[in-house]
């Protein structure tokens, strides 16, 4: 996957930097089951489209409710690394994209772990996000 740019629109598993980094997800089940359960998942976040699948990775387009702006939220099963899966969700243009970015990977982290695909761990906060960002953010996802 793609670093991030130095904007604060992109989290990314991988990132290195605290502002942009956001945990892996841990699988709580077999990869190839856990697998049909993530693209599940993402196809059930609110105007997103997967547009790239294949066994070991998966590229969704996601848009914004008011103004259609396309993010891209990618996910890559890594199996050699005691069944992780790493994450990111960016936005293509733009600076700022009020959390909508972390709020979509929390919120994919939710449901999965709902659904036993991963296990429990809060996706960990490293910055802090303003209630008006993040009132904007969850606006954004409905």
């Amino acid at each position: 996957m793609a670093d991030c740019p130095d904007s604060p629109n992109c989290v990314c598993s991988d990132a290195v930097d605290p502002s942009h980094r956001v945990t892996a997800f841990a699988l709580a089940m077999a990869p190839s089951e856990a697998w049909n359960e993530i693209r599940a998942a993402v196809t059930a976040l609110p105007r997103t489209r997967i547009v790239k699948r294949t066994s070991d990775y998966l590229h969704a387009q996601c848009s914004s409710a008011l103004f259609g702006f396309v993010d891209d939220l990618e996910l890559h099963l890594r199996t050699p690394h005691g069944g992780t899966v790493a994450v990111r969700s960016a936005a293509r243009i733009g600076y700022w994209d009020f959390g909508v970015n972390r709020a979509r990977v929390e919120r994919l982290h939710s449901d999965l772990v709902r659904r036993g695909v991963i296990a429990a761990d809060e996706p960990k906060r490293t910055t802090r996000v303003r209630a008006r960002d993040r009132a904007a953010s969850q606006n954004d996802l409905q």
